[in-house]
């Protein structure tokens, strides 16, 4: 820390957080040079209480999202020039006491992105079995394309200023994790993982983490759907031009056999072909149009 070393910032996005900030910033005091919270339209103390122990605070007027907390802190960790930028929750999940695993791993200089992991030796989670599958999904869907790593959920990371500098974010939930991945890759960044230990405190997600879930997976599908069109629409479009020609078959089969045309298959026939046409024709535009804006990036 400082001392003519990498000046190191502990950014810490929080909505409603009053009961556990405080000890998430004093904790994370003693580890980083200085500590930024973005306060995302809380209606509690989480701003008041974080800035009165000192924390610089971002505030956002209104609830934006997680995607848009780190956005914030990812400006603001540049504006102030700092050369690390460790993320990790306000809800007291994290442990401070664990930063300098990440610190150090960057400090080795062969990677620009640290990333804290619950399911590494070493690790561990209270996590529900429900919520691991749930996990292990969205990281499978994030690695093909993306880094090949085993928890691409977390938000326990560290970055470099290299990442800060590269990263821009467009997601607005928590989609921003798995968009952060897939984009690294893209920008050539160099991902590891250390082990770290969450803890959930008896919280349920419940239904919240159902519809985070389904927010992950629908990023997901966004930007693989962006960044290779023709292969994403043009798998649905095989998809839905095979369904059509079965049920075409089938229905010429019938009417060569019995005589008589069955209107439910061949209207299944033609509407999957139909679909199968708009998916192709999708991805064609889209492989056009972001060839386009490629070539004049």
């Amino acid at each position: 820390m400082s001392d003519n070393g990498p000046v190191i910032a502990a950014c810490i996005p929080a909505y409603n957080e009053e009961k556990s900030i405080g000890s998430v910033v004093v904790r994370a005091m003693k580890h980083v040079d200085r500590v930024v919270v973005c306060d995302d339209g809380s209606v509690d103390l989480t701003g008041a209480i974080a800035a009165g122990l000192g924390a610089s605070v971002v505030r956002h007027d209104r609830n934006m999202g997680y995607g848009a907390s780190l956005r914030s802190l990812f400006d603001e960790a540049l504006r102030l020039g700092v050369d690390v930028m460790v993320t990790l929750d306000a809800d007291g999940q994290h442990n401070p006491e664990e930063i300098p695993r990440l610190i150090d791993r960057l400090a080795a200089g062969d990677v620009d992105i640290v990333i804290g992991s619950r399911f590494l030796d070493g690790g561990g989670s209270e996590v529900s079995s429900m919520r691991k599958v749930g996990i292990k999904f969205i990281t499978e869907l994030a690695s093909n394309g993306g880094p090949q790593v085993t928890d691409a959920q977390s938000g326990f990371r560290a970055y470099s200023r290299k990442a800060l500098r590269s990263l821009i974010l467009t997601e607005q939930g928590m989609g921003a994790s798995t968009e952060i991945l897939l984009k690294a890759k893209k920008a050539g960044l160099r991902i590891a993982e250390v082990p770290i230990n969450v803890t959930y405190g008896g919280r349920d997600m419940g239904a919240a983490g159902l519809v985070q879930g389904l927010d992950v997976v629908g990023s997901i599908i966004k930007h693989q759907s962006i960044r290779h069109p023709m292969r994403f629409y043009g798998l649905l479009a095989v998809l839905f031009f095979s369904v059509g020609l079965a049920f075409g078959l089938w229905a010429i089969d019938l009417y060569r056999v019995e005589g008589r045309l069955v209107t439910n298959i061949a209207l299944i026939s033609i509407s999957s072909g139909i679909i199968g046409l708009i998916f192709f024709m999708t991805g064609v535009i889209l492989y056009t149009l972001v060839s386009v804006l490629r070539e004049r990036a």
